[in-house]
C-alpha cells in the first residue's frame, strides 16, 4: 500500500547525520539526494524521505507530510488523481512520467483535505498509447 513517505526536519544537518547513522545500522542508505530532500532505502528504491523544513514555502509550524501510495498500473494513478479532484482535492501535479526520479516513475500528486501532499505512483512507466 505505502510506496514511500516523507517528513520535514527543522535541524537539517543534524537530521541527515541522525538518519544516515540510525538507518545505516538497519541496512538502509541514501538512495537519492536532491540537496533539500534525501531518500533512504536499499537497492535503488527510496522508501523514507526527509526534507529540509526551512526550504520552500513553510505554511506554519507543521508543514505537509508526503505519502505515496503504490498503484497497480498507470490507469490506477489516473483514477486516483481524477477521483481526488472530484472530491475537491487541490491538484499538485497531473499524472505524468517523472524521469528525474527514474525513467519508469509515473505519478500524480494532490493535496488532501488537511493539506498533505498525497501521491499515487506506478514504477512501470506510463500508459501505453
Amino acid at each position: 500500500m505505502i510506496d514511500h513517505f516523507g517528513i520535514n526536519c527543522s535541524d537539517w544537518d543534524r537530521s541527515k547525520e541522525f538518519y544516515d547513522k540510525v538507518l545505516g545500522v538497519l541496512g538502509s542508505s541514501r538512495q537519492m539526494d536532491f540537496g533539500v530532500a534525501v531518500g533512504y532505502g536499499a537497492d535503488g528504491h527510496a522508501s523514507f524521505w526527509i526534507a529540509d523544513a526551512s526550504a520552500g514555502d513553510a505554511s506554519g509550524p507543521n508543514r505537509e507530510t508526503h505519502i505515496a501510495f503504490a498503484a497497480k498500473d498507470p490507469e490506477a494513478v489516473q483514477a486516483f488523481f481524477h477521483t481526488a479532484l472530484a472530491l475537491g482535492a487541490e491538484p499538485l501535479h497531473e499524472p505524468r512520467l517523472w524521469p528525474e526520479y527514474h525513467p519508469n516513475y509515473y505519478g500524480a500528486f494532490v493535496r488532501d483535505p488537511d493539506g498533505n501532499n498525497v501521491e499515487a505512483v506506478f514504477h512501470g512507466g506510463g500508459p501505453k498509447s
